[in-house]
C-alpha cells in the first residue's frame, strides 16, 4: 500500500514532531502492510514461495523418514529370513554329512558282510569235500574185511585139485555165500538196499526192460526174469533193474497191484532184516 507524504510539512523547519508523527505513522502502515502481505500470504489462493518451500522440505523430510523406517523394517525382515536360511542351510549340510556318513558305513559293512560269505562259502565247500572223503573212507574201511574174505576164499578154491569133493565145493560156495551177504550188510548199512522185482509190476522208474516175452497166464507187463538187480540208495534209485517183461496176458486189476505193493514192502522189510543175518554167518564162519 501507498502512503500519502506531504512535502510541504517536511520542507517547513517546525515541523519536527510532526516528522516524529509522521515516521511512527509509517511504522504503523508498515507493520499494517507486513501483517496484511502475511494475511495474504496465508490465504489459499495466495502462497508465500518461502512457506511452500519449507512445507515441501518438511513433507519429503516425513517421507524420508517414512522410507526410512520401511527400509529398516525391511532389513530387519531380510536379516531374519537370511538368518532363517542359514540355519535351514547349516542343517541341511549338517544330514548331507551324517548321510554320508552313514553311507560310508554301511558301504564298509556291505564289504564285510561280502568278505564274511566269501570265507564262509569257501569254508563249507571244504567241508563238504572233507565230509565226502570222510563218508567214502568210511565206506573203503568198512569193504576191506569183505575184500579180505574174497582173498581168503579165492586162496582156499587155488588149492582144489582133481580129487576135489563135493563137500570142499559147498565150502568153497558157502563162503562166497558168506561174502556176498557180508557185502550185502555193509552196504545195508549205509542206506543201500537191492530192487528184485520178479513177478511184480512193471515200473519205469525202478526197472528198465531189456526184453519182452509173451505169457497169456501172467497179467501184461509183469516183471519176468530179472537179470541184472537194481539198488536204491534211501528213496533215489542209483541204478535201475534190467528185467524181461510179459505181454499178452490179462490186464492186472487194482486189487492185484495193491497185493503186489504190499508184497514188495514186504520184501523189502525182510531184505533189510537178511543181510544182518548173512553178516552174522559170515561172522560165524
Amino acid at each position: 500500500m501507498k502512503v500519502p507524504i506531504e512535502d510541504a510539512d517536511e520542507k517547513k523547519p517546525g515541523t519536527t514532531q510532526s516528522g516524529e508523527a509522521g515516521s511512527s505513522s509509517k511504522d504503523a502502515s508498515a507493520s499494517t502492510a507486513s501483517s496484511a502481505s502475511a494475511a495474504a500470504s496465508s490465504a489459499p489462493g495466495d502462497i508465500d514461495p518461502d512457506d511452500d518451500a519449507a512445507m515441501r522440505a518438511a513433507a519429503m523430510k516425513a517421507a524420508d523418514e517414512v522410507l526410512e523406517q520401511e527400509a529398516v523394517e525391511d532389513a530387519k525382515k531380510f536379516r531374519s529370513e537370511r538368518d532363517e536360511l542359514q540355519k535351514k542351510l547349516s542343517d541341511m549340510t549338517e544330514d548331507i554329512e551324517k548321510a554320508k556318513k552313514e553311507a560310508a558305513e554301511s558301504t564298509d559293512r556291505l564289504v564285510r558282510l561280502q568278505a564274511d560269505w566269501d570265507n564262509y562259502r569257501r569254508r563249507t565247500a571244504q567241508e563238504r569235500l572233507d565230509e565226502r572223503e570222510r563218508a567214502a573212507e568210511k565206506l573203503v574201511v568198512s569193504l576191506l574185511p569183505v575184500i579180505d574174505d574174497m582173498e581168503r576164499a579165492l586162496e582156499h578154491a587155488s588149492g582144489f585139485g582133481q580129487d576135489t569133493t563135493a563137500e570142499q565145493f559147498k565150502q568153497f560156495v558157502d563162503g562166497v555165500s558168506a561174502v556176498h551177504d557180508k557185502m550185502v550188510g555193509v552196504l545195508s548199512k549205509e542206506g543201500v538196499e537191492p530192487i528184485d522185482p520178479a513177478g511184480e509190476p512193471f515200473d519205469p522208474l525202478e526197472h528198465q526192460a531189456v526184453g519182452r516175452r509173451e505169457d497169456k497166464d501172467a497179467y501184461d507187463e509183469t516183471v519176468d526174469q530179472v537179470y541184472q538187480k537194481g539198488y536204491r540208495m534211501g528213496k533215489k534209485v542209483i541204478r535201475t533193474a534190467m528185467v524181461t517183461v510179459t505181454y499178452g496176458g490179462p490186464k492186472r486189476p487194482a486189487d492185484a497191484a495193491a497185493n503186489a505193493a504190499d508184497k514188495d514192502a514186504e520184501a523189502k522189510g525182510s531184505g533189510d532184516k537178511d543181510p544182518g543175518s548173512g553178516n552174522g554167518a559170515a561172522k560165524e564162519k
